[in-house]
């Protein structure tokens, strides 16, 4: 592989690069002020604040009756290596309704001719953070979640017109820019919400300074506040963050079970939650009929998770041949990212940049476990802070093919990232099969200029190779209308 010079920010361990202190000050609000209370009036200030209240014909969401016939069109159905003969797929509501190689009758539904293009799933990313791409930490700890969900808006606008129609979201207030989204308030992808990360005292996750400690019982730092971290050291607190988290609608839990490559007062090497802290987590959101996810680069703190009965491991950079054994065994899933240069640690210090080069030396050993094992992977960027990363969140599929053929990498971005998704049960926010063109699937589709299983660059350059992109049947960029 050639060299780029491109850099990926790794986003669980960036969310430490802060210097702010825990200060209510700095809200205009009440922190019990409700965190859902943005909703629509946010929504209509997004459109006029961030510039997609009047969006090209192009990006217009299209109605057409409700149905939409591809005509030929060579289908990647998100399982198979290879794309299907010349065929025909007709959407209807929000669902795939028929898949033929013969005609289709359009019966009133508008009809795009594919030309032979590639008709895929629209991307997944299982490891996102809606709400922290273009607010650096300061900001968003310095500001109202107001200003903050506003300025997440446009970036969720710009997540869909990359062609990612789903988002798995591991940390941060989320739920009222994934609802304003559902309600048809403003463009972009599905969110699982995670909420808040929960973390303990002195771990990855609590961003106070050392002069706001000690902590009086019932004291809340800025973070909590937000919405975007929960501390807990014990069961029983372990237990009451996550019911809120649940409460608030988490599909998923995230606890933060090790230390992050720049955390403030957690190094990487460190493990966190005991196991019973961790299993009361499980507990409780098992209740719920959902499962637990934790940060965790080391087998120590991967090994902790697994007793606990966690269900899918966030990162794993540094695990050794056993513990990856174990997850194989155990069944247990695998979000991780193809983290292949330091990155945003590059603006840090010695000693963080010198812990980034352990996770990027430990990429090319993880994934060559994962195969090894045939362990469950899914597919995720962690960016943070920065939009200029985000922008290339495409290239994260043309990494992964150091270690997987094209049509591997697109099918953990597409139908095995909607697997791990399923697995909310009850708490799926989206019922219905995500990551796959097949009938009765969600109508989540992009055409595509060319055949990204012979060329998966087409991927990185959405702007120029994704000539329409739909989500939930609704057509929210067309090229070929112009």
């Amino acid at each position: 592989m050639t060299s780029r010079t491109h850099e990926w920010h790794g986003g669980d361990w960036g969310l430490s690069m802060i210097s702010v202190g825990n200060s209510s000050s700095h809200l205009g609000l009440s922190r019990r002020a409700p965190k859902r209370a943005w909703l629509t009036s946010l929504a209509l200030a997004a459109t006029l604040a961030l510039g997609f209240s009047q969006p090209s014909r192009a990006d217009q969401p299209a109605s057409n009756g409700g149905a939409t016939l591809f005509q030929n069109v060579r289908v990647f159905n998100g399982k198979s290596t290879a794309l299907s003969a010349p065929s025909n797929v007709l959407v209807r509501g929000n669902t795939i309704a028929r898949i033929s190689t013969g005609p289709i009758d359009p019966a009133g539904a508008r009809v795009i001719d594919g030309a032979g293009r590639t008709l895929m799933p629209g991307l997944t990313d299982a490891h996102w953070h809606a709400m922290m791409i273009r607010a650096t930490p300061a900001l968003l700890l310095g500001s109202d979640v107001g200003y903050t969900t506003l300025l997440a808006a446009g970036e969720a606008t710009a997540t869909l017109m990359r062609g990612f129609t789903t988002v798995r979201d591991m940390g941060g207030p989320s739920f009222s820019l994934k609802r304003a989204i559902d309600e048809g308030a403003l463009p972009g992808p599905r969110i699982y919400p995670s909420g808040a990360m929960i973390t303990v005292t002195s771990g990855h996750g609590d961003f106070r300074q050392l002069i706001d400690l000690p902590r009086a019982m019932g004291e809340h730092s800025r973070v909590e506040e937000l919405g975007g971290a929960a501390i807990a050291d014990s069961p029983d607190e372990v237990r009451l963050r996550v019911r809120e988290q649940l409460m608030l609608g988490s599909s998923q839990i995230k606890l933060t079970a090790g230390g992050g490559v720049a955390s403030p007062h957690s190094p990487l090497d460190v493990a966190t939650f005991t196991e019973e802290e961790l299993h009361a987590a499980v507990e409780a959101a098992g209740n719920w009929g959902t499962f637990v996810c934790t940060h965790a680069y080391t087998s120590i703190s991967v090994q902790r998770s697994i007793a606990a009965g966690v269900k899918c491991i966030e990162h794993a950079h540094l695990i050794d041949d056993a513990t990856a054994r174990l997850i194989a065994e155990k069944g247990i899933w695998l979000s991780t990212q193809p983290f292949v240069d330091i990155g945003g640690a590059a603006a840090l210090g010695p000693a963080e940049q010198a812990q980034m080069r352990q996770v990027v030396a430990g990429t090319d050993r993880l994934y060559n476990l994962v195969r090894k094992y045939k362990i469950k992977t899914a597919f995720g960027t962690d960016i943070l802070f920065s939009q200029a990363l985000a922008e290339r969140q495409g290239q994260g599929l043309v990494d992964l093919t150091r270690w997987y053929t094209p049509a591997e990498a697109l099918i953990m971005a597409t139908s095995t990232n909607g697997e791990l998704f399923a697995m909310t049960g009850l708490r799926n926010p989206y019922p219905g099969k995500i990551g796959v063109v097949e009938e009765g699937a969600l109508a989540d589709l992009l055409l595509v200029d060319g055949d990204p299983l012979a060329d998966i660059k087409l991927v990185a350059d959405p702007d120029k190779n994704f000539r329409i992109i739909m989500k939930d049947g609704k057509i929210y960029k067309d090229t070929l209308a112009n």
